[in-house]
């Protein structure tokens, strides 16, 4: 799977995990060239405490479009060193 924003691929990997309709992709496949770290925190009650990271793809922004929980809650426990994307950010199938 691929997730693109602004025409460009964000992150790629076949190792995805789907909860609650949002793909989670390992930190690893993102491109860190595109994320800027953000203030914005919010917590899930199951999941626990996210943080996000807005993406700059040729000059324009996407505020707080990728997120992550660095310290899951037992439950998530999958999706730690996870990311997943919102905001206009395409996840396909390729």
């Amino acid at each position: 799977m691929k997730a693109i924003w602004n025409n460009q691929v964000i992150a790629e990997s076949n190792d995805i995990i789907n909860i609650e309709g949002n793909s989670y992709f390992p930190f690893e496949s993102v491109k860190k060239e595109f994320l800027k770290s953000s203030e914005t925190h919010t917590v899930c009650h199951w999941k626990g405490t996210a943080f996000y990271y807005d993406l700059e793809v040729d000059g324009k922004q996407n505020k707080d479009a990728v997120w992550y929980y660095p310290q899951p809650k037992e439950l998530a426990k999958g999706i730690e060193n996870r990311v997943a994307f919102w905001k206009g950010v395409q996840v396909v199938k390729e």
